[in-house]
């Protein structure tokens, strides 16, 4: 009975350690990642950071550029439409025929 109550503490002890040092790894790596000024998450919010204060000025100019690729739209539709006018002229010749 004590032989399986010491075997069943250093079972348990060994776990927790076991646990620990894992624990203490993946705090490592975390601190990698984002706990310090030249992390590879600090380095991503700067980028972040510098793509939103030099893009920040498209949010005004959107409304523009959408009218302006609706008007170059309708405009292809009328080259389309002229397109289709040549290519049936072309097929009524009597040379293609």
């Amino acid at each position: 009975m004590i032989l399986m109550t010491a075997l069943t503490v250093l079972l348990v002890l060994a776990f927790f350690l076991v646990l620990a040092i894992a624990l203490f790894k993946i705090g490592t790596v975390l601190r990698a990642i984002g706990g310090a000024p030249d992390s590879f998450l600090a380095k991503l919010r700067l980028g972040l950071r510098a793509i939103d204060s030099e893009t920040g000025h498209l949010r005004s100019e959107i409304p523009r550029l959408h009218q302006g690729l609706g008007q170059i739209g309708d405009g292809l539709k009328t080259i389309d439409g002229h397109l289709a006018g040549v290519i049936q002229a072309a097929q009524e010749q009597r040379r293609y025929q």
